[in-house]
């Protein structure tokens, strides 16, 4: 398995629990013992960097998803009984995905993407 496949798999992996802890009720939610915004940063920072290590030659495209799907989860968590979506959390997430996505560019700096 080559590096990038590797990345996308995490990168789809982790969209896929982030949905399911977002959307289940809040007692199913895991805690870390930091903060909450900080585990929301934190979670995306990595999903930013797993997605634009994965797809390096679709970077703005991936951002575009993330951004979209983070605003996606915020408004179904309003459908969730107990749950709340608010735009601050949304913003932080996709302070995180950005952040993730500078990280990776970093990372790759001098590497020929495809």
């Amino acid at each position: 398995m080559t590096p990038k496949i590797f990345f996308r798999w995490v990168a789809w992996l982790l969209v896929g629990a982030i949905a399911i802890f977002t959307l289940a009720p809040i007692e199913f939610r895991p805690l870390s013992g930091a903060p909450v915004s900080l585990e929301r940063f934190g979670a995306f920072v990595v999903i930013g960097t797993m997605f634009c290590l994965g797809y390096p030659g679709h970077r703005p495209r991936i951002l575009v998803l993330l951004i979209g799907m983070i605003g996606l989860l915020e408004v179904t968590q309003n459908y969730v009984p107990g749950r709340h979506g608010r735009l601050p959390d949304g913003m932080v997430k996709m302070s995180g995905a950005l952040i993730g996505a500078a990280f990776a560019m970093l990372l790759t700096r001098g590497k020929r993407s495809s």
